[in-house]
Formats: C-alpha cells, sequence, structure tokens
C-alpha cells in the first residue's frame, strides 16, 4: 500500500499475523502514513477500535486527515504505550504492531535532515520540538563520543577516523547541513560497500542516537506484552540488525523465561511464558524487495500473549 511517497513494507503479513477481530481493539505503535492503520480498520467492525501512536507531528496531521470514529490519535513515543492506554481507557488490547525506523516521507524530505541524498538542515529529530538536532548533538559532542555512536549504532569500521574528520571539520566551519556532513564523511572513508553511499552507517547511527530508538525500543516491548489481552498479538517490523536483536532476544526470554543456574525449581514452581512464538522471523519476498529497495532489511517477528 502506497500513500504519498510510503509504500508500507510487509503490510498485509503483519495484519495477517495480528488476526484481527471485527470487535477488537488494536494498536499501531508506529502510524508513520498508516499503511498498517489502514489495514487494520479496514477488517475491523463499527464496535472496533484503533489507537494510533506517533511522535511525529507531521505524521499526527496525517493521522488526523482521516475521518473515522473507530481511530484515536495521539502524539507520542509508542514508550508512553501505558500511559496512552490509561488515558483512554482501555486496560488490554487484542494486537499491537510496532513498524520501527524512519518512514519514507521522513527520508524524502530535505527539511527533516535524516538523508544524505538531499541536502537540508541537520536535525533528524523524529519530533523537531523536542531534544537537540544531529547538528547540535556534533558541536558539542567529544570526538570519542562521536565516535562510539558512530561504531555502536552505525557498525561502521571506520568509526574513529570519521569523528576525527568530524571534530576537525568543526573547528573550521559549524556543521550545518545534511550535505556537508556527507562530504566530510565520505574525505574520511577509504574504502566502502558497493552500490552504498559511504555516509549511510553515520546518518544511521547520528539518527538512532538523536532518538534513542534502541532504548525506546527496550522500553517499549514489556509495555506491549503487558497490555496485550491472552491470546493478543505482538508484530514488530525491525530494518537493523541491532532492533531486531533486541526484538529478538526479548520475545525468547518472554516465551522461554530463564531461571537462575542451580536454583532448585520443580515444574511446577518454574516462572510461566507471557509469550508464544508464532512461525518464524518472516522477510519481505523478492516482489516486493524489487518493487521497494527499502524492504530489503525488514524482518517481522510475532507472538502471540498467553494466559495469565
Amino acid at each position: 500500500m502506497t500513500h504519498g511517497l510510503h509504500r508500507t513494507v510487509l503490510l498485509e503479513e503483519a495484519v495477517d499475523a495480528l488476526q484481527v477481530t471485527a470487535q477488537g481493539i488494536y494498536v499501531d505503535g508506529t502510524f508513520g502514513r498508516g499503511g498498517h492503520s489502514r489495514a487494520i480498520l479496514a477488517r475491523l467492525g463499527d464496535t472496533g477500535r484503533l489507537i494510533a501512536l506517533d511522535r511525529d507531528p507531521h505524521a499526527v496531521s496525517s493521522a488526523k486527515q482521516m475521518a473515522d470514529e473507530r481511530l484515536s490519535v495521539v502524539q507520542a513515543c509508542f514508550s508512553q504505550l501505558r500511559d496512552v492506554l490509561r488515558t483512554a481507557g482501555v486496560e488490554r488490547v487484542d494486537g499491537v504492531v510496532l513498524d520501527l525506523g524512519v518512514s519514507s516521507p521522513q527520508l524524502d524530505d530535505a527539511e527533516r535532515g535524516f538523508s544524505f541524498r538531499r541536502d537540508g538542515p541537520l536535525d533528524m529529530r523524529m519530533d523537531p520540538q523536542r531534544g537537540i538536532s544531529a547538528a547540535q548533538w556534533l558541536a558539542q559532542a567529544t570526538e570519542r563520543e562521536i565516535g562510539e555512536v558512530i561504531k555502536r549504532y552505525g557498525e561502521e569500521r571506520f568509526a574513529k577516523q570519521i569523528a576525527r574528520a568530524i571534530v576537525a571539520a568543526r573547528s573550521r566551519q559549524p556543521i550545518h547541513r545534511t550535505r556537508q556532513l556527507a562530504e566530510i564523511v565520505a574525505k574520511a572513508v577509504p574504502a566502502h560497500e558497493p552500490r552504498q553511499d559511504p555516509a549511510t552507517r553515520t546518518f544511521q547511527a547520528l539518527r538512532i542516537h538523536i532518538n534513542q530508538e534502541l532504548e525506546e525500543l527496550e522500553v517499549t516491548l514489556p509495555q506491549c506484552v503487558e497490555s496485550l489481552k491472552a491470546g493478543g498479538r505482538l508484530v514488530v517490523i525491525s530494518f537493523h540488525s541491532l532492533e531486531d536483536r533486541i526484538v529478538k532476544r526479548f520475545l525468547q526470554r518472554e516465551a522461554r523465561p530463564e531461571v537462575p543456574v542451580r536454583l532448585p525449581l520443580r515444574a511446577n514452581e518454574m516462572p510461566p511464558p507471557r509469550l508464544r512464538l508464532v512461525g518464524r522471523a518472516t522477510r519481505p519476498s523478492e516482489t516486493e524487495m524489487q518493487d521497494n529497495p527499502r524492504a530489503r532489511s525488514a524482518v517481522m517477528r510475532v507472538a502471540e500473549r498467553l494466559a495469565a
């Protein structure tokens, strides 16, 4: 499904995995441009309900143009899920979908500063009204801090060289533009992967850090489980290996609770699992990846809430 310039990845697979019931209550924790929300609403009955969250005010504005009484839209990080549901008077839901990462409209809008392909202000905030921009952070961070962020979140082997080049460049003039940063990185990287811009990993790392994406995810996943009814489904689509690793390990822990070594427990004393893993990790089809190259790195994982 395409809305504006955004193609929702694994759309049918994700909504099928939710097993939407006509009268159910569902959460789209990452509205974006509404691909998953529209598909969920298409399967809901008149008394069904969908609560959509997004921290990006542009996404919320887009959501509010959808005239549907079954849809409630809240500008909030998905880490605020518990509070959003409490305010809405909802105790348990039938399903939650999280579509992680950045959306195509965010990448394609030069003014948002997410992409090195279009020159714009070096911002990268999903909510431009909160926190500091990438330009502000790069102006004040130490060379070591910059290198650690690029290495950890971008898995960039030339992180030290890039950090050194950024600090040297900012001593001459402030780094305010995306193209400016991309050129600094390109000169600092002696080699890069074929068909990948040398700035790719650095921009990805800065975006993840500025928006605290991995920390948000770690806080959100337990809230999703707590919010689900027995039989409710959690569907998470990741686009980055670090995201997917967090999701995979969390779901495995919830499906097979760990017991401290040497702690003598009878079978009936074992902590019960809260989730059941549903199928294996799902990736986009060859056709979808050909039609939408941004789908290449997507991984979907699904789990079902067990009775308490």
